[in-house]
């Protein structure tokens, strides 16, 4: 498995591409697509807000019907949530419109939609722009659909590896947007993964989400579930190899670079939440299961009081093991075991003697580890493990959110 500099067109078989249409107040890019020269593989995982918008109605629709999809259009500035009756037939109407571009079938087109909620889309608008979308989706175009599908994100979130398969050099890319309403159940936040693979009917849909539950699952930014967001894969089987399923001698090493990638997105995610200047991970090993596991593991970093006082450099580790109390796992507290980084604060349930000042200076770090065992592991029980990402709680977030339609 290698990294390589790469986009979400770079797997074979794929364009993408970017532009303005005037959805956003300034002139960055607000709408993009992702185009397939065949008819891929599909599968997606949806929110789980009762609240959906329009785009994840159509596009439930799409990939149910066949799981194969030719292209995803995609907006920003505009959720196209809460919009009604008028909101599904514009919904309907971007997904007829788009497949006419691209010269297929409507249901072969996904759509989603990120930004303000419960306004309606200026149609005129998105038709002009959807007309000339065509003409700039290119091979080279995956940073332009990257940077069209931002909204308060601070930086483009993008993955691309290759691995080998039946010797053939199979390539995986993902990008994402994702910045605040982002928490666990997905998918709050919008993400789209493309591979040229040759995967079998009926195995790319459990793969995408056995990886999205210990990878965008385990993010947290501020507790809030999004009406709109999905996580969508699509795999062209423009490389010949023997075709990929669960009983394939080389599945795993396929499964491994796919979760890399989205495991990229998430950290990518977590690192630029709204108005923050940390990522953090808490890391939890040794309860019974890797479900129990990731329940704390969310939790902790979900905590605002966890999340300040972080902000605030403050090691304050009685925040962290209040957080796993109320997660709904039982342990036994007198075990648990927390260390900052390397620096030990708790040990088997008893207070350990710490340098405070090294414990602040490393808390001034871009990155926070938190490492909590909670010592149920023994010969007999396979302890549970899991990590999640969040990022700390600032002044900057309450900036953000206050002035969020203006």
């Amino acid at each position: 498995m290698m990294r390589i500099e790469g986009h979400i067109a770079t797997p074979k078989g794929f364009r993408a591409g970017g532009i303005h249409c005037g959805l956003k107040k300034n002139t960055v890019r607000d709408l993009g697509a992702i185009v397939c020269e065949t008819t891929a593989q599909a599968a997606a995982v949806y929110t789980t807000n009762v609240v959906q918008a329009a785009p994840l109605h159509v596009t439930k629709q799409a990939i149910a019907r066949e799981g194969k999809l030719r292209t995803v259009l995609v907006n920003s500035g505009n959720a196209n949530a809460c919009t009604g009756k008028k909101g599904q037939e514009d919904a309907v109407a971007m997904q007829t419109m788009w497949a006419k571009q691209c010269r297929c079938a409507p249901h072969h087109v996904a759509i989603a939609s990120t930004g303000v909620i419960g306004v309606l889309l200026p149609m005129p608008v998105v038709s002009q722009g959807i007309e000339r979308l065509s003409a700039h989706v290119s091979m080279t175009g995956g940073h332009a659909f990257t940077e069209a599908i931002m909204t308060t994100d601070t930086r483009l979130k993008s993955c691309c590896v290759t691995v080998a398969i039946d010797g053939q050099t199979v390539t995986i890319a993902g990008v994402a947007k994702g910045s605040g309403m982002i928490h666990p159940h997905m998918a709050t936040m919008l993400a789209f993964m493309t591979t040229d693979a040759s995967i079998a009917d009926g195995s790319l849909a459990p793969l995408l989400q056995a990886v999205t539950e210990d990878t965008f699952n385990m993010v947290t930014v501020d507790g809030d579930t999004s009406t709109n967001d999905m996580v969508i894969a699509l795999a062209s089987g423009h490389v010949h190899h023997d075709m990929l399923h669960p009983a394939h001698p080389q599945w795993s090493v396929f499964v491994a670079a796919f979760r890399k990638v989205a495991t990229h997105l998430a950290q990518e995610i977590a690192r630029d939440g709204e108005g923050a200047t940390k990522r953090i991970a808490a890391h939890v090993r040794g309860a019974f299961t890797d479900a129990e596991a990731r329940q704390i593991a969310k939790t902790i970093v979900g905590s605002n009081l966890v999340k300040s006082a972080i902000f605030g450099t403050d090691a304050n580790w009685g925040r962290i093991l209040a957080a796993a109390g109320r997660a709904g796992v039982t342990f036994d507290p007198e075990a648990v075991t927390i260390s900052l980084g390397s620096i030990a604060v708790l040990q088997d349930g008893t207070p350990v003697s710490f340098d405070e000042a090294g414990a602040k200076a490393y808390l001034e770090q871009e990155e926070i580890d938190i490492h909590v065992t909670l010592g149920n592991t023994n010969a007999a029980i396979q302890g549970g493990v899991a990590t999640a990402w969040g990022c700390d709680l600032t002044y900057d977030y309450v900036k953000i959110n206050a002035s969020y339609r203006s």
